[in-house]
């Protein structure tokens, strides 16, 4: 029976199997706590790279390169981890200033397009993003809500169908010039409850991540898996934040 799985195209059971070759043990294995350590620096190295961003932004400097480079390279070092799991612990660090360059432009685009009629839209996103990660985490340490197997397949099937209608909606707009799936941007009800399905996805699939840290701990992984599995509980956050983002600006507008 499948142990790990994750709705996080960063994360899933694969990524762990593996991982400890014909019985061979490495010597150091996955701690939830090192794990959580590692998510730390992963999450100030993204913290300095947003707020350079966000500077340079401010500054005068178009966004579109930083934006359109940060998805790129994220998805570059995510199928780069993916195969070569053991490079982690210098991939992670990398993708986290990747990622903080693309959240750091987006936010600051945002901010600047609703200083007048939202002001603080992004320091509220950022707050929603902090209590929606608190009390996931409750949910599943209490275990309210348990992660089963049906449940995990539901979230891996919803969100990897989400990313690759994301993706298509990427190349369509930077390569084709062509607007797919227009409602998604819009602030219409369908819009609305276009963003609000996807934020409890995402917030869903922190529950995921939990639970694959944990397993990952119990079944001592490699070491090196803490920071891939950092890298992609940071990827989840940033992924609902924004996505908190987009609501709070669809019911603004």
């Amino acid at each position: 029976m499948a142990i790990f799985k994750s709705g996080n195209p960063a994360v899933q059971e694969k990524a762990y199997d593996g991982t400890i070759f014909e019985g061979i043990h490495t010597g150091e294995v996955m701690t939830i706590k090192d794990t959580m350590k590692k998510f730390g620096v992963l999450f100030m190295l993204m913290l300095g790279s947003t707020v350079f961003a966000w500077t340079q932004f401010y500054k005068g400097s178009d966004p579109t390169p930083l934006l359109i480079g940060g998805t790129v390279g994220m998805i570059v070092c995510s199928i780069a981890m993916s195969v070569k799991k053991q490079w982690s612990p210098i991939l992670a660090p990398i993708y986290a200033i990747i990622l903080g360059l693309f959240v750091g432009s987006a936010s600051a685009i945002y901010d600047y397009a609703f200083q007048t009629k939202y002001p603080g839209i992004v320091m509220q996103a950022v707050g929603l993003t902090l209590v929606v990660a608190l009390v996931m985490f409750v949910l599943y340490y209490t275990r309210i809500i348990r992660v089963t197997e049906k449940f995990k397949s539901v979230i891996i099937i919803a969100t990897v169908s989400l990313m690759v209608f994301y993706l298509i909606q990427f190349v369509a707009s930077t390569v084709f010039n062509t607007t797919i799936g227009a409602f998604t941007s819009a602030s219409t009800p369908l819009g609305i409850g276009f963003s609000v399905v996807v934020v409890c996805l995402a917030a869903l699939n922190l529950l995921l991540d939990f639970d694959m840290i944990e397993k990952g701990a119990e079944k001592q992984v490699p070491k090196y898996m803490e920071w891939y599995s950092a890298g992609a509980l940071l990827f989840t956050l940033v992924w609902l934040y924004l996505e908190i983002l987009r609501l709070l600006s669809k019911l603004k507008d």
